[in-house]
C-alpha cells in the first residue's frame, strides 16, 4: 500500500487540508511535524496514538519534528469544560524534560524536538500583533469550533489567541526548518487551518494538515489525562503490565480498531487475527497480539515477555514476580479496606459495591461478602477484569 492507502486503511485520516497532499504523503521526504503542550511529566495511551502515526510516517521516509509547547503550555488551549489551570514555567521546565526523554527513547533518537518557547520568548506583545495578528480576522477565529462552543460560557483573550500562536508555530517551522506538514488529533483542526491561513498569506506559498480521529475507550470517552482515564507511558505511573492488561480486555468490537491505530502489524496479519475473535473468540489472539506490540514498542520486546507472562499467571490464577506489587503492614485485612489501601477502589463505598456485584477476585476466587477477612500472604487482588495487584507483607 501506499502511505495514503495505509493511513486510510488503519482509519488514521479524518480531515485533509488539500487533495495535494495525497500525492506529497505518498512521494516521502516531507517535513512534518505534530505537537503538545508539557501538562504533565508523561505522555499517555492518548498522546501514543498520534505519536504512532508518527512513526508510521517516518516509516515511509517522512521527517518528524515533535514540538513541545514551552509557550503555548503557559496559557493553556481552549477546553470546552472550561480554562485550564495555569502551569508555572519551572514546572513546563522539569515536564518537557520527561515527555523529551519519553519520545526520544519512543522513536530510537531519530526525531528532531524543539519547544515553541525558543522563538516565542523575546517575541514582543506589539510586535505580535503587528506581525502576526493583522493577517488572521476576528470572525475568521471566532468560527473555530473549540473558540466559538466556548462563547456562551465566556472565554479569556489568552484561550482566544492560543490558535494564533499555534498557527504562528506552523510558520516559523516552515520558514525556518522547511516544514510542510501538521498531523494532530482532530481536536487541533482549528488551529492546524490557521497555520496554513498564516503561511498562505505571508509567504503566498502552500503547506498542508491532516488530523486523526481521536481515540476512544470501550465507554466512548476519549483516552486521555482529562478524561481520567490517563494510562501514563512513564512506567513508574503505569506498569507495562497494567498496559498489557487494558489492551488484552479490549471488547471484541474495538480490537480491530486498535490492532490498525496502535501497531505496526501488516493488513494480512491484522486480517488473520480478526478472523480468530470471529470463530474462535475464547482464545483472544487479537487482543494477547494487541497488547503486546504496544507494550513492546513502548517498553521493549523484555517488558513485553514479563507482561504477557504475568498475565497468563493472573489468567490462571497464579502468581508472577512482574504483578505490581503492595506491600502492607498487617497479615489480615477486611476486603473492602484492602480495595482501598491499595486504590483499586476509590472509597468504601465503591468497594461494597463492587464485591456485592461480583466483580472482586482474591486468589482468582470470586468474594461476595463485604465482611470477608483476606490472609496477606503474596496474595492476588483483582477488580473487574482490568485491575490486579500483588499483595504482600
Amino acid at each position: 500500500m501506499t502511505c495514503y492507502e495505509d493511513l486510510e486503511y488503519r482509519g488514521l485520516i479524518k480531515d485533509v487540508s488539500s487533495p495535494e497532499l495525497i500525492d506529497k504523503l505518498n512521494e516521502g521526504n516531507m517535513k512534518f511535524y505534530w505537537g503538545t503542550d508539557p501538562t504533565a511529566d508523561s505522555l499517555h495511551i492518548g498522546h501514543y496514538s498520534s505519536l504512532v502515526t508518527a512513526k508510521r510516517l517516518a516509516s515511509y521516509g517522512h521527517k518528524p519534528i515533535l514540538l513541545i509547547g514551552g509557550a503555548t503550555g503557559l496559557i493553556g488551549d481552549p477546553r470546552p469544560s472550561g480554562e485550564r489551570d495555569i502551569i508555572s514555567k519551572e514546572t513546563l521546565d522539569k515536564y518537557y524534560e520527561g515527555i523529551k526523554t519519553q519520545v526520544t527513547n519512543l522513536f530510537d533518537g531519530n526525531i528532531e524536538l524543539v519547544n515553541n518557547y525558543d522563538w516565542m520568548k523575546n517575541f514582543s506583545f506589539l510586535d505580535f500583533l503587528r506581525d502576526i495578528g493583522k493577517y488572521i480576522n476576528v470572525n475568521y477565529m471566532l468560527n473555530k469550533d473549540i473558540i466559538n462552543r466556548r462563547l456562551d460560557s465566556g472565554i479569556t483573550y489568552a484561550e482566544f489567541s492560543y490558535t494564533l500562536i499555534q498557527g504562528y508555530d506552523f510558520l516559523h517551522l516552515f520558514k525556518e526548518k522547511g516544514v510542510l506538514l501538521q498531523a494532530a488529533g482532530s481536536d487541533q483542526w482549528g488551529n492546524i487551518t490557521t497555520g496554513i491561513e498564516l503561511i498562505r498569506k505571508i509567504t503566498g506559498k502552500e503547506a498542508y494538515g491532516f488530523t486523526m480521529p481521536l481515540i476512544l475507550d470501550a465507554t466512548g470517552k476519549k483516552i486521555g489525562k482529562s478524561e481520567g482515564n490517563a494510562l501514563w507511558i512513564d512506567k513508574e505511573k503505569t506498569s507495562p503490565f497494567k498496559i498489557y492488561q487494558y489492551f488484552f480486555n479490549t471488547d471484541d468490537k474495538l480490537v480491530d480498531h486498535y490492532l490498525k491505530v496502535f501497531t505496526f502489524l501488516s493488513k494480512e496479519e491484522i486480517e488473520r487475527l480478526n478472523e480468530s475473535t470471529k470463530n474462535e473468540p475464547e482464545k483472544r489472539l487479537a487482543q494477547k497480539a494487541l497488547a503486546f506490540e504496544v507494550v513492546k514498542d513502548l517498553h521493549g520486546e523484555e517488558e513485553a515477555i514479563k507482561a504477557k507472562e504475568a498475565s497468563e499467571a493472573a489468567f490462571s490464577g497464579g502468581i508472577s514476580e512482574d504483578m505490581p506489587t503492595i506491600k502492607v503492614d498487617n497479615s489480615e485485612y477486611n476486603i473492602l479496606d484492602l480495595l482501598v489501601l491499595t486504590n483499586l477502589a476509590p472509597s468504601k463505598s465503591e468497594a461494597r459495591r463492587n464485591v456485592e456485584q461480583g466483580g472482586v477476585k482474591v486468589n482468582n476466587e470470586k468474594v461476595e461478602d463485604v465482611n470477608y477477612i483476606v490472609k496477606i500472604n503474596d496474595t492476588v487482588i483483582q477488580r473487574g477484569k482490568k485491575n490486579i495487584v500483588k499483595v504482600s507483607l
